[in-house]
């Protein structure tokens, strides 16, 4: 069953489903990749900051589960070159400075039991030379299904965000149904574009909620 979600900035008015999104990808579910064997895929989740103004230190450091108890390692992809990266924790951590200001793209965190993997979507980081800024997100939590039928296991949320055309770059899992209120913040200066999916306990997702901008100063 496909569910419907209504979702707003606050002061303005509801947005309706668009009924014409497929669910998302880029959520914090990551993909993972098992082998033929009993071995049990790692997990790994979290919510990477999408911003730091310079001068600052951004760290973030994934949430990483083995059901094995196997002893798992971390990998990187395009990592900034201000940044460290920490292969045992998966740790990035850094300072930039005027000189990175910009946006590093398409960044990767994966962890690996060494027969199966699983990795974080991909993120951005984006240096900043101004002080950086929130948006406030409010949606109304649904209630039925979108064929009309009641919505009787409601799990959670997923913020979906990008700053110009295209697929979205950024995904925030909200794993309690009762949050109806969230702030994305540590925003760089730019326009940004915000959609919203519900999903119920058996992880299905609705399709997006209608789009909705906003500019950060």
């Amino acid at each position: 069953m496909r569910i419907a979600i209504l979702m707003s900035l606050i002061g303005s008015v509801l947005f309706g489903c668009s009924g014409s999104g497929q669910p998302g990808t880029n959520g914090n579910d990551g993909g993972a990749t098992q082998s033929p064997s009993a071995n049990s895929v790692p997990t790994i989740s979290g919510n990477p900051s999408p911003g730091i103004k310079f001068n600052e230190t951004y760290s973030f450091k994934p949430d990483a589960a083995d059901a094995d108890a196997d002893v798992v390692t971390f990998k990187i992809q395009n990592k900034p070159d201000w940044a460290t990266f920490n292969p045992t924790t998966g740790l990035i951590y850094g300072r930039p400075t005027l000189g990175d200001v910009g946006l590093y793209d398409g960044i990767i965190i994966s962890v690996s039991d060494g027969k199966s993997s699983a990795s974080l979507p991909s993120f951005s980081i984006a240096v900043s030379q101004s002080a950086l800024g929130a948006v406030t997100l409010n949606w109304n939590p649904p209630t039925q299904n979108a064929d009309g039928s009641p919505l009787r296991d409601l799990a959670g949320y997923k913020i979906y965000y990008r700053r110009n055309s295209g697929s979205y770059n950024q995904g925030i899992r909200i794993g309690n149904p009762g949050i109806t209120t969230y702030v994305v913040d540590n925003l760089s200066p730019g326009t940004y574009y915000f959609s919203a999916t519900a999903f119920n306990a058996s992880g299905l997702e609705s399709f997006f909620s209608a789009e909705i901008v906003r500019t950060v100063d």
